[in-house]
């Protein structure tokens, strides 16, 4: 069960970071892969900043931050 809301919050940070940076979602799997690397990102950006939160919406939250934090920086890399 832990796996699956593991991907559902992958797939909602995906499509929320791709409303903020691109102006569209990356398709399912697509989302989802944004989302749980975004969720990396997020949980170590937290953390070095001293933020915790264990709920779904701070999961939510911090996956998302982390997935525009990706989106962002791969942009970068890709005008450069």
């Amino acid at each position: 069960m832990e796996i699956f809301a593991f991907l559902v919050v992958g797939a909602l940070a995906g499509w929320l970071a791709g409303q903020f940076v691109k102006g569209a979602g990356f398709g399912l799997v697509g989302n989802i892969v944004i989302g749980v690397v975004g969720s990396f990102v997020g949980g170590f950006t937290f953390q070095l900043l001293g933020l915790y939160s264990g709920s779904f919406l701070g999961s939510l939250l911090t996956a998302t931050v982390g997935a525009i934090i990706l989106l962002y920086v791969v942009r970068l890399a890709k005008s450069s």
